[in-house]
């Protein structure tokens, strides 16, 4: 019985990273067989993965026709856009009455220690798991794992959007010099020191919201790299 729930797992993470990066097109159907072959694993342990990711909100089902992958349009990353700022807003409200000085000052000196390498990487994808990870540090301050685990899901979820929004940002010479993320993380990790929540929601809840605006853009950025052959 292990076995078989390593298997799944396996199959599951590998299915979750090719839902995320939209290795699927949009609203394409998945096709059951192809999968089975290409990660030489049974129809079984191929649907009840696919399953799990259409709890997970990567993948859709239609009776009698099967999986789908998710849509790609702006409402739907504007939903999850303000689903993020919910569940860090009340995060971070928990933070503020829980966190201890020494817990938060580790999430400062994590800061401390990346500015190096935030001012000089070029690799999207590593700014962005920079980003991502005192996101997380801060939801885990608030000692609740069920907000840690709905930001882990919309981080993943989202991420192919954002990336996309970074690379144009970096394209067009912005997110570079004066760091403007880390100085909106600092502004907020300030507020928390300070002890002024509410000041501190603020800045987390702009700092979220400015990229928000760019989602529009994102999504067409996106369909542009998706569909049209780049070779």
């Amino acid at each position: 019985m292990a076995k078989t729930v390593s298997n799944v797992d396996r199959i599951y993470e590998s299915l979750r990273q090719m839902a995320a990066d939209f290795a699927f097109k949009p609203d394409q159907r998945i096709n059951e067989s192809e999968l089975a072959l290409s990660l030489k694993a049974s129809r079984t342990p191929i649907r009840e993965a696919l399953n799990r990711l259409v709890a997970d909100g990567f993948l859709t089902f239609q009776s009698g026709r099967g999986f789908y992958c998710r849509s790609l349009d702006p409402q739907r990353i504007l939903d999850l856009y303000e689903a993020r700022v919910a569940i860090e807003c009340e995060a971070l409200r928990l933070t503020c009455q829980r966190a201890k000085k020494k817990k938060i000052d580790a999430v400062s000196n994590y800061l401390d220690e990346i500015e190096p390498d935030y001012a000089a990487c070029t690799d999207v994808i590593k700014l962005l798991e920079m980003d991502e990870e005192f996101h997380l540090r801060l939801v885990k301050l608030s000692q609740n794992a069920e907000l840690e685990r709905m930001l882990r899901n919309l981080n993943d979820r989202i991420r192919y959007i954002r990336m996309i929004d970074l690379k144009r940002l970096r394209s067009k010479g912005k997110g570079t010099g004066a760091n403007p993320s880390l100085s909106a993380h600092r502004l907020v990790m300030s507020e928390v020191r300070n002890g002024k929540p509410a000041r501190a929601e603020k800045a987390l809840r702009a700092h979220i919201q400015r990229r928000r605006e760019e989602a529009t853009e994102a999504v067409r950025t996106a369909y542009s790299q998706l569909y049209v052959p780049t070779g």
